[in-house]
């Protein structure tokens, strides 16, 4: 941990105080409410992105990259390495023009731009050139919308100048620099390990199948709806996550927590029959929580939501473009080494999801839970027993041990929490009578408003989501809480010593 000295912690102080003289804006920011209701943090069934707060320009750049990782359809892993590279493309550009920060593959010290060049609009210039080139590398079928963006801050996207005496040849040559490194990443993106993009290059196989149990300590793809009147069989994402470069752990096993309970033993048990209790006592509050979390399928992952978090974190202390720039690269690299440690420990133990386990365990018995949408609690056969989630997700399709949601939402609990210099958030939700995906016009009966005091209320909750969901058991959740935060603490530590200009020292 970073004692109170910390020079980010000492800016954050000073510019509490300085907004606490505007008592009324910063009482109406707190509270969350407003805020995130038209903000993306209060987005629901794939309602368009809007504020109530004018955006700043690292904010409009991440969601570009949120709306880019939304159509493309890509999943947690993909999501934060897309988040990570593009917001470390605008750190590295940014460092040229800070007096003592250093680029993590920029030479900055090399570069550095005199005192009477570090304005606002050279930062702007440089960073907007370092995101642009970062996302239609990424994302190369969505370059129209990009060049949109672009031409609309008034920036020639054609422009490929590498001078590095100019905003728009340091934006280029940042990028380029970050994205050398992440194209040998061990994410395969470029389809060189194994044929096609992020690819499987180390053969995994799951050792079930939808319709065999072969072994109940492991992972059993399903069998699910395509949201269009037939089914697809799942397939595991991105099995060799675990071996990607992370930020700031030396791999992504140097905190593999575990193991899991196994089949036979009386955790294995217990941990089943707590998933059929939660799913027994389900009600308004406990499902409100179970879909807010869960975001939009498959587009909205952890990584996803806490860079927004970001967002409201960023309006609600009226930051600059020089905080956003710091408070951006820490919180994306946080959730990529997150995602990394988290999938090291998904690929180690191959642990299998609570619909398996329950299957296998209660089969030919009846037991009372959740028996699917609009009919409440009944007594059903063990073998029919689902999670509350959409039929097109009903458990996501890796294994279960540890959770992401739990490892990213402490990871980026922890990070806030320095940057900010409290664990308070002040944020809240409220879903609207009816609101819900899962059992639409129904659920819940009246509004139901969930608030997070502070970062780490949010975390526990979202890992507490994945339970009352059905997707996750309880150490799968709390030990990935513990390894959020031992990511955090780690991540923040790298990203200080790149901002403090120590690094490499």
């Amino acid at each position: 941990m970073e004692s109170s000295k910390n020079p980010l912690r000492e800016e954050t102080m000073s510019r509490r105080r300085v907004l606490q003289t505007g008592a009324g804006l910063v009482a109406t920011i707190l509270s969350g409410e407003v805020l995130l209701q038209a903000s993306p943090i209060g987005m629901w069934g794939g309602r368009a992105l809007a504020s109530t707060v004018a955006e700043g320009l690292v904010l409009q750049w991440n969601t570009a990259c949120v709306q880019a990782i939304r159509q493309m359809h890509a999943g947690p892993t993909l999501a934060s390495r897309m988040l990570a590279i593009v917001q470390t493309c605008i750190y590295d550009a940014w460092t040229v023009y800070d007096p003592v920060a250093i680029g993590t593959r920029l030479p900055t010290k090399d570069l550095r731009r005199p005192p009477a060049e570090r304005t606002l609009a050279h930062k702007s210039q440089a960073t907007s050139y370092a995101a642009y080139r970062a996302l239609v590398d990424l994302f190369p079928s969505q370059v129209a919308t990009f060049d949109a963006l672009m031409q609309q801050l008034g920036y020639d996207p054609a422009d490929q100048s590498t001078d590095p005496t100019q905003p728009t040849g340091i934006g280029n040559l940042a990028a380029q620099a970050v994205l050398a490194f992440r194209h040998h990443d061990g994410s395969n993106q470029l389809g060189d390990l194994h044929p096609g993009p992020y690819s499987d290059y180390t053969g995994y196989q799951p050792l079930n199948d939808p319709d065999h149990i072969t072994d109940p300590n492991h992972w059993q793809p399903l069998r699910v709806s395509d949201g269009h009147g037939g089914f697809v069989v799942q397939k595991c994402v991105t099995p060799f996550w675990g071996l990607v470069l992370p930020f700031g752990l030396t791999s992504g096993s140097q905190f593999r927590p575990g193991p899991p309970a196994t089949y036979g033993s009386k955790d294995y048990q217990k941990q089943a029959e707590q998933i059929l209790q939660y799913s027994a006592d389900l009600e308004d509050l406990t499902k409100t929580i179970a879909e807010y979390w869960a975001g939009e399928p498959f587009a909205d992952s952890a990584p996803v939501q806490w860079s927004f978090f970001g967002h409201f974190i960023s309006q609600r202390d009226h930051q600059d473009l020089d905080r956003d720039v710091k408070l951006f690269f820490i919180l994306t690299n946080t959730a990529l080494d997150a995602i990394i440690a988290c999938w090291d420990a998904k690929r180690a133990y191959d642990s299998e999801r609570p619909i398996t386990a329950i299957h296998y365990l209660f089969q030919g018995q009846k037991v009372r839970a959740w028996a699917g949408p609009f009919q409440g609690t009944q007594w059903i056969n063990g073998e029919d027993w689902l999670p509350y989630q959409l039929p097109t997700v009903v458990t996501p399709p890796f294994p279960e041990f540890c959770s992401a949601h739990s490892t990213v939402s402490a990871a980026s609990a922890e990070v806030l929490e320095l940057f900010t210099g409290s664990d308070h958030f002040g944020a809240s939700f409220t879903q609207q009578a009816g609101g819900s995906q899962i059992e639409p016009g129904q659920t819940p009966a009246n509004n139901v408003t969930l608030s997070w005091p502070t970062f780490s209320a949010a975390a526990e909750q979202a890992g507490l989501s994945r339970r009352y969901g059905g997707i996750h058991f309880k150490q799968g959740d709390l030990d990935a809480q513990a390894l959020g935060r031992r990511v955090g603490e780690k991540v923040w530590g790298k990203a200080l010593s790149y901002i403090n200009g120590t690094a490499h020292a």
